[in-house]
């Protein structure tokens, strides 16, 4: 039980940690691009910030899955990649269709490779939401700040 617990707790910190350090590249990137996306037309920059999230978020949940998969079977626990690609997504997505199943022995790492797509979920979400909001509020500030100039011009 305890072995699956390191490995459960090592993979969390694996695929928080990747997750995070494309928050930061994503974040720097929304930095420099910030004078465009003040600049009108809003719409379009919106879309393309959405869609961009929503690609990165697709990413990360895609790398995470990848990463649980070559774990269950570097440990042998599935027989082909596809079996252990197509368990670590039921599992991490919390879909649990249940047609295949760890043996006892493993069970307790499904548990924790669904937890870990609960935070990460969770977290993608919150950073996305987050990006956006940010990002419209900045839109709103600066189409406020050019009307207040141009009233004094």
């Amino acid at each position: 039980m305890l072995h699956q617990i390191a490995i459960g707790s090592l993979m969390m910190l694996i695929t928080v940690s990747f997750a995070a350090t494309t928050a930061w590249a994503m974040e720097a990137m929304f930095v420099r691009s910030a004078r465009w996306v003040m600049r009108e037309p809003h719409g379009p920059k919106m879309l393309l910030l959405v869609m961009a999230s929503a690609l990165w978020a697709l990413g990360m949940v895609t790398a995470s899955v990848w990463a649980w998969a070559a774990c269950f079977r570097v440990l042998d626990i599935f027989h082909t990649m596809e079996e252990a690609v197509y368990f670590a997504l039921v599992v991490y997505t919390t879909l649990g269709y249940g047609d295949i199943l760890l043996s006892h022995d493993w069970r307790i790492l499904g548990g924790m490779a669904a937890a870990n797509g609960l935070l990460n979920i969770g977290f993608l979400t919150a950073m996305m939401v987050e990006t956006l909001r940010q990002t419209r509020n900045s839109q709103i500030e600066a189409r406020r700040i050019k009307a207040h100039l141009n009233m004094h011009l």
